[in-house]
Order: C-alpha cells, then structure tokens, then sequence
C-alpha cells in the first residue's frame, strides 16, 4: 500500500456490523424479488433490475469493503476464497492489482466513458418517449408487458409519439424500439457510438451506475454497489410511471408526459436523478482511477 492511499484497519465487530447493516439493507430488496420468483409471480417494475442487469441477489447480499481496508480478526479469513482478497500482517485486505488481466481494458473503458459523461452537458428534453417507442404500431398482443393494460389504445399511442420528438441517446433503450419507431428517433445509437451519445441526463445512463458498479465487484465497495442500485430502483418506478403502460393498480400514478404538465413532471424528476447520480459517478470514477492505478492502466 502506497503512502497516499491511506488504510483503515476495521476490527471484526466492526467490519461483521457493517455486513449485518449492508445485508438488511438490501434484503429489503432481494426478498420481495426472491418470493416473487418462488411463486412465478413477476413485477413488472422492480423485477427488471434483476433481469436486465443480471447481477444475481446472493452476490449483491455479499459484503466487500473495496480497497485500502484490511479486515481483523480470525473470520477475516473467509475472505481469501473469493478472487483479488489476499493476506495482510494485520489481517484480510482486497488487493487492486490483483484486478484480472483480461478485464483490465475494461477498466479504461468505463472510466473514459463515465469521464466523458461528466464533462458533457445533460439533456433533458426526451420525456421518457422511449417506453411509448417501444409500444409504437404494435398489436396488444406483441407488446412486452402485455399482461398489463395500457393507458391509450395502438392508435392513440401512435398519434402521440408522432407528435412528438423522440431523442433516445441510449443505446441499450434505442435497440428496443420497435422497427417502425427507430427511423423517427433524432438518433441512431450503436453499440460503438456509446461513448459519443451517452450523457447523464438520461435516465438510463443513470441506472447504468448500477452497471458499472457491480462489474468491479468484488473490488467496488458494496455500499456504493448498493447506493447505485438504489439510484436505479427510484428511477425504473419513473421510467414505467412516463410509460404508456397503466399500472395505477399497483400503487404507480402515471407521469402523463403526453401533456404539457406531465412533461414538466418529468424534466423535474430527470434533472434531480441526475444531481443525485453525479457523486456516485465521481465515486465510481475515484475507484476506477485507483484500480487503473494499480494495474497501470493508462
């Protein structure tokens, strides 16, 4: 360990307590989700922070205290069976170069990209339409959520994203458009123009903290991890309250972005879930930096 990166030493009681508290915390979380799945049962919200980022529940309820932190105590030991933990004259420590080879380019990718994001300004005029995108000219029976009603018949769905401007510049939201929706988005996102289009704005790329988040498990803290996840949790409720879908019945008021007022309502919502992801992102990027340190990744 360097002498700028600073270590805190925490005792067994210590570091057991704040597993204890990490995994109440998220278990608030992972047991709906599991009883859910047990019964067959699928919640057309919460239930896609599983399966789209398929980070499983038992890894998210792991606790692991990131870099520059040694673990004390007999029980620390437990630790050294999962990849990057190693032995410290003072106990049980995560080692960042120990960061695997093959997933040290990585490393650079997200930093480059979360720092571009940060520099670039936000946009904040898309109005969630990408959910609408996503339903455009199709039949009840084609529709993703189908077992779910919807807010506005196919046609009346159709005439209001026609009447809008649609300026998705997510990747990963823009590719579920429906075919007839892509050619009215301002943009073409592709997997390779990522890094050109994506800004934090969007509330996608903000539930993508998430993302990156648990891709440096188990060297990101899990604290941030779930910090992250939170973020995303708050804003998928946004994201299917702007969609077209009608899910009143299970306690979610529609935000009408076909009105005046409802697109007001949303701005507001975007404008603060980007206020709150801009310290986790500079979080992820004072991580991401110490990893790229270590491994000596430019």
């Amino acid at each position: 360990m360097t002498p700028t990166q600073p270590v805190t030493l925490l005792s067994e009681p210590d570091w057991q307590a704040r597993r204890a508290t990490h995994v109440a915390r998220v278990d608030r979380w992972l047991v709906p989700h599991q009883a859910r799945a047990s019964r067959g049962k699928r919640h057309p919200v919460y239930d896609f922070l599983f399966d789209y980022y398929a980070f499983r529940p038992s890894w998210m309820r792991r606790w692991h205290p990131g870099p520059d932190v040694v673990l004390g105590g007999p029980g620390a030991n437990d630790y050294l069976r999962w990849p990057g933990y190693v032995a410290d004259p003072d106990g049980v420590k995560i080692e960042p170069a120990a960061f695997p080879v093959g997933r040290r380019e990585s490393l650079r990718w997200m930093r480059d990209l979360l720092q571009t994001m940060r520099e670039r300004p936000p946009f904040f005029a898309c109005y969630g339409l990408h959910e609408w995108a996503m339903v455009y000219r199709q039949t009840p029976a084609e529709v993703r959520h189908n077992r779910w009603p919807l807010r506005f018949s196919p046609e009346e769905i159709a005439r209001i994203v026609e009447s809008q401007s649609i300026c998705c510049t997510h990747f990963d939201a823009f590719r579920f458009f429906t075919a007839p929706a892509r050619p009215l988005n301002r943009f073409q996102p592709e997997r390779a123009t990522v890094p050109l289009l994506e800004q934090r704005g969007c509330l996608h790329a903000n539930m993508d903290l998430y993302k990156w988040a648990f891709k440096l498990a188990p060297f990101a803290p899990s604290d941030l991890v779930a910090d992250c996840f939170e973020l995303a949790r708050d804003i998928r409720e946004v994201d299917m309250r702007a969609s077209p879908y009608d899910l009143r019945q299970l306690g979610f008021v529609p935000v009408p972005v076909e009105t005046a007022a409802g697109r007001a309502e949303y701005e507001s919502l975007q404008r603060a879930f980007t206020q709150r992801g801009e310290p986790l992102r500079d979080r992820l990027l004072e991580l991401l930096d110490r990893l790229c340190s270590a491994v000596g990744v430019d």
